[in-house]
């Protein structure tokens, strides 16, 4: 309970709405850093892929050379050969005469749509009618290079680079130009900032065509799930994948001949140029420690130009509430004025209420010296009437008329004891009925109890505070009750009689009085009944409730009344 109140008196808090409606103030700028702060890391990124782009397509310097001259001689000697191609001698002298001067091909040939090549820098006649590589450019006449594992003309592994040649918008046969694989050992390296994994190249049917590493080396390097055709129809691509081997591997493809030949490099997950420096990882954070930084600042200054001011200002209104002293010492300087004016306006007001409240003193003070003059010239009056009916009781010429002015004497003399209880306790209201009761009944019991009796009286009252307008009731009550029990209990020498007078607690709200006397052996009388009237109008006085219980040898009355709220206070207690 405690805490969650302290929980929701800190939600209440200045502080804290400040920080949380700062917080939404700072949030757009916050999300702003956080959006530059990704486009910048996505700037990053696409800048590392450019990078390895740019890596691969200058490893792949030797093969796009190589390449692209073939494709350039296809298309040259394409336009050539139509002028020859009738004539197979003429056309292999001059396709001979081609290949010598050209190092890099160990073949140049003219495949007519036949399949029967007779016109080629071997000087013999080959059939390719049935061989997939040429159905497959017949079927799709574009320029394509090809590998080729075992060559029909040389039986070695070769790259074949193809062009269709057309009379009109006919297909006439295909100029084919072959280049061995060492001819790409044949061109120097370029110098390489990072030296990839594995550097291959691929048509666009993803057939590797070369490999620095050897194909059996580069082929494990190679995405497992993705295929490289895929990406020929884009200018450049970066991907990250798993290999065939099940390593992670970062992907770079680059076109080095147009839409026929592509360069991949292959190289590890953790390439510099992929991952972003501490720098560019702590920018991720910067806008966080921004809005911290933000809240801190905003926090230490609410609290030195606000909060703890407010909180001694506070301070200062409980001491005064708590012991009405007002502060020596001002909050000092460099207070904001709002505050200032706050503290002087505090102890504007509680100078005027320690004014008020002096003034309501003076003013209780002196009505109740009023109030008590009153009951001592009341507690005096009754005294004066005692006395004058004892004056008339010692000249009484009958028992009963003296035995009537005594009861009546016995009541004055108990609403004088009231009287006297309250102008002799501070509280004028309120008195406290042990004190009350304890001095009423020894004042009967000075008058009705004669000396030497054989009567024990036992008295217990607790002290519960009672009003004014209750203290009369009952203690004209107990004069009744008490001179009843002194009229009828035990009075012999030999047994003795008992009278028990208690007051105390009935629960919270709640109080009892009983009294109790011995009755055994003693003769009826006849009684007038006003004592046991004047029981019950005082108990209905005191909204009580009256139970009786007489046995052969007692006498028990109980009265059970409710008590003001400062007496179940005390009972709390």
């Amino acid at each position: 309970m405690t805490s969650g109140f302290f929980s929701g008196d800190l939600l209440r808090g200045l502080a804290f709405r400040v920080l949380f409606f700062l917080s939404l103030a700072l949030l757009p700028i916050g999300l702003i850093a956080i959006s530059q702060t990704q486009q910048i890391a996505g700037q990053n990124r696409l800048n590392a892929e450019l990078s390895l782009v740019a890596i691969t397509e200058q490893a792949a310097t030797a093969e796009a050379q190589i390449l692209q001259e073939a494709f350039g001689a296809a298309n040259a000697v394409a336009s050539i050969v139509k002028l020859h191609r009738h004539d197979a001698k003429e056309c292999s002298d001059f396709f001979r005469a081609y290949q010598e001067a050209n190092p890099f091909y160990n073949l140049v040939g003219f495949i007519p749509t036949t399949g029967i090549m007779a016109c080629s820098s071997a000087g013999s006649t080959y059939d390719f009618s049935e061989n997939p590589t040429f159905i497959e450019a017949l079927a799709d006449p574009s320029r394509r290079i090809s590998p080729i594992e075992s060559s029909t003309v040389t039986n070695r592994r070769v790259t074949a680079v193809t062009t269709p040649v057309f009379e009109g918008s006919d297909l006439v046969g295909l100029v084919v130009i072959s280049i061995p694989s060492e001819a790409y050992e044949t061109i120097k390296e370029p110098a390489l900032q990072m030296s990839p994994l594995a550097l291959m190249t691929f048509n666009r049917h993803g057939e590797i065509i070369t490999s620095e590493r050897g194909l059996d080396v580069s082929a494990d390097e190679l995405p497992a799930d993705v295929a490289l055709a895929v990406f020929t129809g884009q200018d450049s691509a970066v991907f990250e994948a798993e290999n065939l081997a099940g390593a992670q591997r970062v992907y770079a493809i680059r076109p080095i001949v147009q839409d026929a030949v592509f360069a991949v490099s292959v190289w590890p997950a953790n390439t510099p140029f992929l991952n972003p420096s501490i720098v560019t990882r702590l920018g991720a954070f910067v806008p966080i420690v921004m809005w911290a930084a933000s809240l801190v600042v905003a926090f230490w200054a609410l609290n030195r130009l606000a909060i703890r001011h407010i909180r001694k200002l506070v301070r200062q209104m409980r001491r005064f509430a708590l012991n009405r002293n007002l502060p020596q010492q001002t909050l000092g300087g460099g207070v904001p004025t709002e505050l200032v004016e706050m503290e002087a306006a505090f102890i504007n007001m509680g100078e005027s209420i320690l004014q008020d409240e002096a003034t309501l003193e003076d003013s209780l003070r002196e009505k109740n010296i009023l109030l008590k003059e009153v009951h001592h010239r009341v507690k005096n009056n009754l005294q004066l009437i005692s006395s004058i009916m004892n004056m008339q009781i010692r000249q009484a010429k009958t028992e009963d008329a003296s035995l009537v002015l005594r009861r009546l004497q016995e009541r004055i003399l108990s609403l004088a004891t009231v009287h006297k209880n309250l102008y002799q306790n501070d509280d004028l209201v309120r008195v406290d009925a042990s004190v009350l009761l304890h001095e009423s009944v020894n004042q009967l019991l000075s008058v009705g109890l004669a000396p030497g009796s054989n009567v024990k009286v036992t008295q217990k009252y607790e002290p519960i505070s009672l009003e004014a307008d209750d203290a009369a009731p009952l203690t004209l009550l107990v004069s009744e009750a008490v001179t009843n029990a002194l009229k009828y209990v035990t009075n012999d020498d030999r047994r003795g009689g008992e009278i028990e007078i208690k007051l105390d607690y009935d629960g919270p709200d709640h109080a009892k009085l009983s009294l109790r006397n011995t009755t055994g052996g003693v003769p009826e009388q006849e009684g007038t009944g006003l004592g046991s009237k004047l029981i019950h109008a005082f108990a209905r006085q005191l909204n009580g409730q009256i139970n009786v219980e007489e046995t052969e040898d007692q006498y028990t009355i109980e009265i059970t009344f409710p008590i003001p709220q400062e007496a179940k206070q005390i009972y709390d207690y």
